[in-house]
């Protein structure tokens, strides 16, 4: 939706936290219930907290109990690849933003079957949200029609 070119830049990686950082460029994760969007249920986007690039919608996002923002799917198809991951002796999918390569979190295939089935669990530090009331202002106006909704027209509105 967005001819945006969402890179990882210097400038952008000097504006990370530490802890952002920890979990985008080195893969670290951080606790469970103890992030700042596990229990957001407001309306609007994820976007990458490195390169901006949208990842997520709100409209996609469920409490799958386990303490980090959960997704049925990325915003776009293209927005998140995954590559195998094989640290600590497990072999998990990991989620990879598309545009600056960062590390989200992992993908796991036990989200809600009428939904597809898959479970993208991200880390905080790796997203930034933005209000659904704050798209246009900040740049990603194209995805307003995620959270408009449009009343019923009465049965005199569709004769005119």
């Amino acid at each position: 939706m967005n001819p945006t070119d969402y890179r990882r830049t210097a400038e952008a990686l000097n504006a990370l936290t530490e802890h952002q950082y920890r979990v985008t460029q080195e893969g670290g994760t951080e606790p469970a219930f103890r992030n700042e969007y596990w229990n957001n249920h407001d309306a609007g986007i994820y976007v990458d907290v490195v390169s901006g690039q949208p990842l997520f919608s709100s409209t996609d996002k469920f409490d799958s109990g386990t303490g980090w923002p959960s997704f049925t799917r990325p915003i776009e198809s293209d927005a998140v690849t995954t590559k195998t991951d094989r640290t600590y002796g497990m072999v998990r999918t990991e989620a990879i933003s598309a545009g600056a390569g960062s590390h989200l979190g992992h993908v796991f295939d036990d989200g809600p079957r009428d939904a597809g089935g898959l479970r993208y669990c991200m880390n905080s530090a790796a997203l930034r949200f933005v209000p659904a009331a704050e798209l246009e202002e900040q740049g990603y106006g194209a995805y307003r029609g995620l959270f408009e909704t449009t009343a019923p027209q009465t049965a005199e509105e569709n004769a005119s």
